[in-house]
């Protein structure tokens, strides 16, 4: 099970890594190099750079509240 664990480990983290370089480049790199370049046509338009990463925040928030929201209605059912 250990190699498993490992193998997860190194996937996880190589896509993290690889969604941060990408976002970085994007949104920092990017809008200094010319609108004509090739490099253009492999990122979306600098709009979704924020859209994103604001859709992300806001699903995770609800996520999270949901997820806090059942685990209260739990204890407070088990307490009584």
């Amino acid at each position: 099970m250990e190699l498993a664990d490992r193998a997860v480990g190194f996937l996880l983290s190589f896509i993290s890594i690889s969604i941060f370089t990408y976002y970085t480049f994007w949104v920092i790199i990017l809008p200094f190099v010319d609108s004509d370049h090739f490099i253009h046509k492999y990122f979306l338009p600098q709009d979704y750079a924020i859209l994103i990463p604001v859709f992300a925040g806001v699903t995770l928030l609800c996520f999270l509240c949901t997820f806090v929201g059942f685990v209260m209605l739990k204890s407070k059912q088990k307490a009584k």
